[in-house]
C-alpha cells in the first residue's frame, strides 16, 4: 500500500509538473480567449490623450503578451498605427503580469495597466494621464461579395477547397487550396491568428496567402512589432508593409488584394511582372508593387495559367471566414 501511494503522488506530481510545461511550451495555442489567461486580457490596444509640462498629447500603446508572465510594450505618438501615428519610431519596453494587471516599465517613467486602462506616470509618480483598451474592427469586415464574383468561403461548406476542413464553429481551417482558379482579381479574405504567447518569429500564429498559388502575403501574429517582408502584411522577401497593421491575436482581421497576373507571349516567356495592391484592415500597405519572381515554395510556379488561392499551413492554426474573388481585366 505504501509503495502504491509513493507511486500515486509521484504520478500526480509529474501530471502537474507536465501540465506546466505543456502552458509554457513554444507551440502552445490558444483560439478561445477564455481559455488565454491573465495576459491576454491585457494585450491589445490602447489609445488617449496625456498631459506632460509641453502639452497634451495623443497616444497609441501596443502591449505584447511574452508568455510567462512578461510583457513587451510599444509607444506610438500621435495615435495607434493607421490612426493618427506620426510615423516615427515608438518606445519601446518591458513589463510584467501582476495578477489581473501589469506593470509597464520605462526609462523615465511607468504604466500601471487595471480594468481595462493604463494610467501613466512619471519616474518620481506625476500622473501623466490614463489611456483606454480599445478593440479596432476592420471597416471591410463583413464585406459582401460583388456581382459576378466566385465566393469561396462562406461559413456552410469547404468544398471549395482542396483538403478543406471546417473547425467545430464552422471556420475554415488553414492548410487548404482553391479548386477554383482564377487570374487577375479583387480579393477579400478574413483572418484570425490563434494567440502563442511563447512563440516568436516566425513560430507565432504564421500562414500566407498565396495569390495564384505563386505569391504570398504573410500571415503572422507580428501584432507590435516593426513590420518586415516576413511579417503580418508583408509581401514575402519582396516588399514590407508601408505600416504594421497586425491586430493582437484572436482579433478578426481583413486582406482586401487587387491582384494582377504577370503577362506572357506565346512561347512562355514572362513579359510584365504580376503586381498586387493590398489594404490590411483596410489601410493601404502596399501600391501596385510588383512581383518580380514567385515566393519560395510556393505550391505554384510561375506561369500563364490561372492558379487557385492557397492559404498556407505552416503548424499553427488559423481560422478564416468571408473568402471570395472578383475577376478583373488585367492592365
Amino acid at each position: 500500500m505504501k509503495q502504491f501511494l509513493l507511486s500515486l503522488v509521484s504520478f500526480i506530481c509529474l501530471s502537474g509538473l507536465a501540465g506546466a510545461q505543456d502552458a509554457n511550451a513554444p507551440n502552445k495555442a490558444y483560439l478561445d480567449p477564455t481559455e488565454a489567461g491573465a495576459d491576454f486580457a491585457l494585450q491589445g490596444e490602447y489609445a488617449g490623450t496625456i498631459k506632460t509640462g509641453d502639452g497634451e498629447f495623443k497616444v497609441g500603446v501596443h502591449v505584447i503578451a511574452e508568455g510567462e508572465g512578461k510583457l513587451a510594450w510599444a509607444a506610438y505618438m500621435g495615435g495607434l498605427p493607421g490612426d493618427g501615428w506620426d510615423g516615427n519610431a515608438p518606445l519601446r519596453g518591458a513589463g510584467d503580469v501582476l495578477g489581473k494587471n501589469g506593470i509597464l516599465k520605462g526609462d523615465n517613467g511607468r504604466g500601471e495597466i487595471k480594468d481595462g486602462n493604463i494610467v501613466i506616470s512619471t519616474s518620481d509618480n506625476v500622473r501623466l494621464g490614463e489611456i483606454a483598451k480599445v478593440t479596432r474592427v476592420s471597416p471591410t469586415m463583413g464585406r459582401k461579395p460583388p456581382e459576378g464574383a466566385v465566393v469561396l468561403f462562406d461559413g456552410t461548406t469547404a468544398d471549395h477547397f482542396e483538403g478543406g476542413q471546417l473547425s467545430d464553429d464552422k471556420l475554415l481551417m488553414q492548410g487548404v487550396t482553391s479548386k477554383e482558379k482564377f487570374q487577375s482579381c479583387e480579393l477579400h479574405l478574413e483572418f484570425l491568428l490563434s494567440f502563442m504567447p511563447n512563440a516568436r518569429g516566425q513560430g507565432r500564429s504564421n500562414s500566407g496567402c498565396y495569390l495564384q498559388g505563386r505569391y504570398e502575403v504573410q500571415m503572422l501574429d507580428s501584432f507590435g512589432l516593426s513590420g518586415e517582408h516576413n511579417e503580418c502584411g508583408g509581401i514575402y522577401t519582396i516588399s514590407k508593409p508601408r505600416v504594421n497593421m497586425c491586430y493582437p491575436p484572436l482579433s478578426w482581421q481583413t486582406y482586401d488584394i487587387e491582384y494582377h497576373a504577370a503577362k506572357f507571349d506565346t512561347a512562355d516567356k514572362k513579359q510584365s511582372d504580376a503586381w498586387m495592391t493590398v489594404k490590411h484592415n483596410d489601410v493601404l500597405i502596399h501600391d501596385k508593387v510588383k512581383l518580380p519572381r514567385g515566393t519560395t515554395a510556393a505550391p505554384v510556379a510561375e506561369g500563364p495559367e490561372p492558379g487557385p488561392l492557397h492559404l498556407q499551413d505552416h503548424g499553427n492554426p488559423v481560422r478564416y471566414r468571408n473568402i471570395w474573388f472578383s475577376p478583373l481585366d488585367s492592365f
